[in-house]
């Protein structure tokens, strides 16, 4: 078996390593069909991956709170729905989460990237790297921070948070996860 693929072992997937690919095919077998979300070059190996899926949508938004709303649909018509962004996005998706599906249980698997992580990167991203976190905790939203050593661990506890509580739960992510495809 292939280091980047997904092998099936009972009802589970485990993955070898964690690649664009084996992560989207992991999140497609956990039931999440519908992605959408604002580019962002950290994340652009997940969005290569799913523009070519024939298990699940992408449908790219020009503004994370219209893809938080794009998202809120998808869930209210029936499928589970995921949502990429960077944390500069967090700052203008934060009244939709609050005022939408914070307080009417409808959950989005949150997928967002750490822009500014250690005061590194362009100027624009250093201070919402800085306090993306505590956005997340004034707003009563869970996160963690996925990894390749924790992603199985993550996953479930997302899962737990958005199957059964019916809220939005954020995995953030550092540079060099998943390949970048720029």
């Amino acid at each position: 078996m292939v280091a980047s693929e997904i092998s099936k072992i009972g009802k589970s997937f485990y993955m070898l390593s964690l690649t664009s690919q084996s992560f989207i095919k992991c999140l497609i077998h956990e039931g999440y069909k519908f992605f959408t979300g604002v580019p962002c070059s950290l994340l652009s190996g997940l969005i290569y991956e799913l523009e070519g899926q024939k298990e699940a949508r992408y449908i790219p938004a020009v503004r994370e709170d219209a893809a938080v709303g794009l998202c809120t649909g998808a869930y209210l018509a029936g499928t589970m729905p995921v949502l990429l962004m960077q944390n500069s996005g967090l700052g203008y998706s934060l009244n939709a989460f609050t005022s939408l599906n914070l307080i009417y249980n409808i959950p989005i698997l949150v997928i967002m990237s750490w822009r500014g992580k250690d005061g590194k990167d362009a100027p624009e991203h250093i201070i919402m790297g800085d306090i993306d976190k505590k956005l997340l905790q004034t707003a009563r939203m869970e996160y963690s921070m996925l990894n390749k050593e924790n992603c199985e661990e993550v996953l479930k506890k997302a899962k737990k948070k958005i199957y059964e509580e019916k809220l939005p739960y954020t995995l953030i992510v550092e540079k060099g996860l998943f390949d970048e495809r720029h």
